[in-house]
């Protein structure tokens, strides 16, 4: 099939790669021409593993093309894909601004009958704007009756950062929220290469699924980091708690490791946007209040537990292990390494920190006096104490031994647990977890 891509941000380029990936001719529309110059040789604007390679096996086959001018590619389309950001606003409500405009441009070129699909993530209801604002533009250009026969289908996205393609290619499952038979169908056709359950719903349900999975995801680490802090208060190890009921089939052992929260693009933005839509549809969602209020207070006690075991950090070198939200990513949106770093700067702390990958996109938001060292043993030569916000596995394969004799003092603040089974008191450090039945909260 052909297919119009509009937006080559993370979900609009690894799905039009993917698809791309499956035989399908993919034109990728972005208004951003620096971006769109940059992908027409082969170069992704943002950290995925096995993506940029991707990129160009679909370049070479000449599946996957880049232009800023829709109405340049619409005419061939059988199906246009809108993947633009929405953004939170400062209320926690989606920003469909961007949306908006692109379904209004949609509706400016189409001069054919076409599936449209929304891939971004948007609240109930949006789906039905989308095709308003289409239908409503076309009868403005006199084709009324050909804006009749224009479809939607809600198809949400599962791409984790880190995994995205291979995610597309293997999913779980597919969900196609639709009112029309027949266009539901042309999705089904479109995914076909791809070995997942099929679920069709309302457009609706659809909708609400994508909100529905990640606060459920973000509800389960909230849940685990409570439990944390109890461990921490009568002397167990929330990671046998974690495995503990993580065996059992219902509960499952992911996203069960206790730390110091979510971030990212994604949950944060998900969970604040799903609570917004419940009480302004008469419902108080008092669980994803929780959810959101004990992430916020892990960062914070986090940090509390740092300052309390150090004292006074002005003037003090902390050495930061990891900025990215996670590993395997650049994205640094919405990450609690980013936020401890810089309540620290904010204290006076001497920061020198490292991330391998997403160090450029940190010194958009942190302080210039931050400073970004080479390497993770650069970071921490000379340092009073060592923070560990981010899980990546070059951390665990420094020597440590060398490290100890680099940092002044021997303090380690792991906010992810990371390098709990290195038995790193055993070489004389003072390391603290959360969670791990050490710290005394009176």
């Amino acid at each position: 099939m052909n297919l119009v891509m509009i937006g080559t941000g993370y979900v609009g380029l690894t799905t039009g790669v993917g698809f791309a990936t499956l035989g399908h001719k993919v034109a990728c529309v972005d208004i951003d021409a620096s971006k769109i110059a940059r992908l027409d040789l082969g170069e992704v604007p943002f950290y995925e593993p096995g993506l940029q390679e991707a990129l160009k096996q679909v370049q070479s086959s000449g599946n996957i093309m880049f232009t800023t001018d829709l109405e340049s590619v619409i005419g061939q389309a059988d199906i246009i894909v809108l993947a633009v950001g929405t953004p939170p606003k400062s209320t926690g409500e989606a920003d469909l601004s961007a949306l908006f405009a692109a379904s209004q441009q949609i509706g400016f070129c189409l001069d054919h009958e076409a599936v449209i699909v929304v891939k971004s993530t948007v609240p109930v209801g949006t789906n039905r704007k989308v095709l308003a604002h289409i239908r409503k533009t076309m009868q403005e250009k006199n084709r009324e009756e050909l804006s009749g026969l224009i479809n939607i289908v809600s198809v949400p996205e599962f791409l984790r950062e880190g995994t995205a393609l291979q995610d597309f290619l293997v999913s779980d499952r597919i969900v196609i929220g639709a009112d029309d038979a027949i266009a539901a169908s042309t999705i089904d056709r479109l995914h076909e290469g791809i070995k997942a359950v099929r679920l069709v719903t309302t457009i609706e349900s659809a909708e609400l699924i994508k909100y529905a999975a990640n606060a459920f995801l973000a509800t389960k680490i909230s849940f685990i980091n409570e439990m944390a802090n109890l461990a921490d208060r009568v002397g167990a190890d929330v990671r046998d708690i974690a495995q503990g009921i993580g065996l059992d089939h219902r509960i499952g052992p992911h996203f069960l490791n206790a730390g110091i929260g979510y971030g990212g693009s994604c949950f944060p933005k998900d969970v604040s946007a799903l609570e917004q839509l419940s009480g302004h549809n008469g419902y108080s969602f008092k669980l994803l209040s929780a959810v959101i209020e004990v992430n916020n207070r892990q960062r914070d006690s986090f940090f509390k537990r740092l300052v309390d075991e150090l004292g006074d950090v002005k003037g003090r070198r902390i050495a930061v292990w990891g900025l990215a939200f996670k590993p395997d990513t650049d994205d640094v949106r919405e990450s609690a390494a980013i936020e401890i770093a810089q309540r620290l700067c904010a204290q006076g702390a001497e920061i020198a920190a490292y991330d391998p990958k997403a160090m450029e996109n940190a010194k958009r938001v942190l302080s210039d006096t931050v400073i970004f060292a080479p390497t993770a043993m650069d970071a921490a030569s000379g340092a009073d104490a060592l923070v560990v916000l981010t899980q990546w596995p070059e951390f665990k394969e420094v020597s440590f031994k060398t490290l100890r004799d680099q940092m002044v003092e021997p303090h380690i603040f792991d906010g992810r647990n990371y390098l709990a089974d290195l038995h790193l008191e055993q070489l004389g450090f003072i390391y603290r977890g959360v969670g791990l039945g050490r710290y005394d909260a009176s």
